[in-house]
């Protein structure tokens, strides 16, 4: 073999390995930008779940002070009768 073609057969390792190593990193990186997707989609879940019982403890307190407001009027009006 000549010096050129052994050089080139060095090379073309290096290059196989190269490749190989950032595959490697490629498919380490991929797992990670899945996981932190699949983490992010949790996170929105949970504050949306938190959103929710948020609007409905609202509503319940609401609909709690419209009754304690309608007792208080029947009551002025017996009073005043």
């Amino acid at each position: 073999m000549t010096p050129n073609a052994i050089d080139t057969t060095a090379r073309t390792k290096q290059g196989d390995e190269l490749q190989i190593q950032n595959r490697t990193l490629e498919m380490h990186l991929l797992q990670e930008s899945l996981a932190r997707a699949h983490m992010q989609e949790r996170l929105q879940e949970a504050e949306h779940q938190r959103m929710a019982l948020r609007a409905h403890r609202a509503a319940k307190l609401v609909r709690k002070a419209e009754r304690a407001s309608l007792r208080a009027r029947r009551a002025l009006a017996v009073a005043l009768m």
